[in-house]
């Protein structure tokens, strides 16, 4: 989206807490079942948030809110994939499977719906390129592979097509760890069937900008609970296979001026590499569009 309600649906997305029995640690043991029940804990949450949105919003919604006519008839597509992919997945697991939870979501028309499909279809994009490393078996790779790709192909037809915005950040989507797309999804959450495996996962605080823009200074909102005043803070900002980072200074940050596309950024005791180890808060998800020539689309 190219206008400010973009980024306050955002902010608003992330700025609730976790499922706190959610965040319970499991034994750290990370094998093809557990990443497989990984993929679809974030399934689930895609497959409910397309029937309800849809449900909720017909064709004339989407109209009159802007997008295309056609656009309703594409989402029913897309619900339907994510719908498959639970259903592949729960046939692979039989009875270890986990079950759907009890989710809500912050749209309020068809247009905030696209918006925050639009971030949905990219945080599962980065989930199943940050999961690859785990995966063992061959067969269950290619499978996770093929999900990633059409994963991809709905961020990129959501964020060109139907958000008139670019269809893909750079040569390169952002991995992020389990936790830290746990800590994404765990935002929608609000209960879970206490008989669903816990994941070896936690949530870490959320993270919000005030009006954020390469280049500009954005004022942060985070719990920074266990740090201590004087530890220095930074903010990483994840894109491609890259980070960038930026001093913490009394709660505000210079964002860098070069950031292009879907951006996830993070506080971290650490000013040169950013992990599960140091991170204080986040991700959150930013978004800066560009046109075709690589400039920064206003906002």
């Amino acid at each position: 989206m190219r206008t400010s309600a973009f980024f306050s649906l955002v902010a608003a997305a992330f700025s609730v807490n976790a499922v706190p029995q959610l965040e319970k640690r499991a034994a750290p043991v990370i094998d093809d079942t557990t990443i497989l029940n990984y993929a679809l804990t974030l399934e689930h949450l895609e497959n409910a948030f397309y029937t309800g949105g849809l449900a909720k919003f017909d064709e004339a919604a989407f109209v009159e809110c802007g997008l295309p006519v056609w656009a309703r008839g594409r989402f029913v597509e897309v619900g339907e994939h994510e719908k498959t992919h639970v259903q592949l997945l729960q046939t692979a697991l039989g009875s270890a499977a986990t079950k759907p939870c009890n989710y809500s979501f912050p749209y309020n028309d068809a247009k905030s719906f696209a918006a925050l499909s639009q971030v949905l279809e990219g945080v599962g994009t980065s989930a199943y390129t940050g999961a690859a490393q785990f995966i063992t078996s061959k067969a269950v790779l290619t499978t996770a592979a093929s999900i990633l790709a059409t994963e991809a192909r709905h961020a990129s037809w959501i964020g060109s097509a139907v958000n008139k915005g670019p269809g893909w950040s750079g040569a390169f989507d952002v991995p992020l760890s389990l936790n830290e797309v746990f800590t994404l999804a765990a935002a929608f959450i609000t209960s879970c069937p206490s008989t669903n495996p816990q994941l070896p996962v936690k949530a870490f605080p959320s993270l919000a900008f005030s009006s954020p823009a390469p280049g500009k200074q954005s004022t942060l909102t985070f719990n920074a609970t266990g740090t201590s005043s004087s530890t220095p803070l930074f903010v990483s900002f994840f894109t491609g296979l890259s980070q960038e980072f930026a001093p913490l200074k009394n709660g505000k940050v210079t964002i860098p001026g070069d950031l292009l596309g879907t951006v996830y950024a993070v506080v971290t005791t650490n000013g040169t590499m950013a992990d599960d180890s140091n991170i204080v808060a986040g991700p959150a998800v930013l978004s800066f569009p560009f046109n075709s020539d690589g400039n920064l689309i206003s906002q």
